[in-house]
């Protein structure tokens, strides 16, 4: 408790802080000027936006518990998918690329349909590194398209990935250069700041700060955000911890093999853990990336070892 006390904003990288800022109708124009700043250069400015029933994209149980934050729709009937990623999952471009096919087909029609499709985004703030992007410490843009890989001419410009790896930005306040700076800037460091920066002294942002300041939150409020940070850090402390836990196994090893396992200990307690705390099946794979098959056989592994 004292530790949040410390905090005067929330955390975007929570569940409860990311919605308060970007999935609230009040508060549509953060989420409008951070998109814009994202693909004013790609499609034009977007005027207005409406907030989507995330069960519209998947049929089942499963699919409406995906990996989607906020799905919306601009004026010119175009998908976006905002997604905030807290940490790895096994075949996570897969499972982003299969969920954009929703939109897809949303948009099928009866009869005489052309096959003439809207567009649709996929963004991505993600708060870790592609192992295969570590190599590459000053790139923490990725947008990426349909292309052909002799010519590298676009092939087809309606679906849009774009990844921000929010970790390898490291801008101070007196290297951000653009409002798109500005923002990654807010995203990384808003629950670390202590007032508005004279440099963030913009309408869009005193908003912001204004919607984030835990101060003015209701009792309720604060406690769901409590509960959300409280979830987060205990995710980001069982990963790290294990982490460290198989460094030091690799290195008496003399393997990467060490760090490895010590990564799978810790997704795998993670795992029980939540399923002690009386999560789903469903919540545990979305935030594990553990199939349910091997989440169920966990779990009775663990009943009867506790058992025994």
């Amino acid at each position: 408790m004292e530790e949040l006390k410390r905090e005067r904003y929330i955390s975007p990288f929570t569940d409860f802080g990311f919605k308060r800022l970007f999935g609230e109708e009040p508060n549509k124009d953060l989420l409008i000027d951070f998109l814009n700043e994202l693909l004013r250069d790609e499609q034009g400015e977007i005027v207005d936006l409406t907030y989507l029933k995330t069960e519209h994209l998947g049929a089942s149980k499963l699919d409406r518990k995906a990996i989607f934050d906020l799905y919306c729709e601009n004026e010119k009937g175009e998908k976006f998918i905002v997604e905030l990623q807290k940490s790895k999952q096994n075949f996570f471009k897969d499972r982003a690329l299969y969920y954009s096919t929703f939109p897809i087909r949303e948009q099928a029609k009866r009869n005489d349909w052309n096959f003439e499709l809207k567009a649709i985004y996929t963004i991505g703030i993600l708060d870790f590194v592609f192992d295969e992007d570590k190599d590459d410490p000053e790139k923490f843009f990725y947008k990426v398209k349909l292309q052909d890989i002799e010519t590298n001419k676009l092939f087809y410009d309606k679906l849009t990935f774009i990844y921000l790896e929010m970790p390898k930005f490291n801008k101070t306040l007196e290297e951000l250069e653009s409002h798109f700076d500005k923002w990654m800037y807010v995203i990384r460091n808003l629950n670390r700041l202590e007032n508005v920066p004279e440099k963030l002294q913009e309408r869009i942002f005193n908003k912001l700060f204004d919607t984030a300041e835990i101060a003015k939150f209701t009792q309720q409020q604060y406690l769901d955000y409590e509960e959300s940070l409280k979830y987060y850090r205990d995710l980001q402390n069982s990963i790290d911890t294990s982490f460290m836990e198989g460094k030091e196994e690799g290195i008496k090893e003399g393997e990467v093999k060490g760090i490895q396992k010590g990564i799978q200990k810790g997704i795998i307690t993670v795992a029980i853990n939540m399923l002690s705390a009386g999560k789903s099946v469903e919540e545990v794979s979305e935030m594990t990336g553990l199939s349910i098959q091997e989440i169920e056989k966990l779990w009775q592994a663990y009943l009867a070892k506790k058992d025994s």
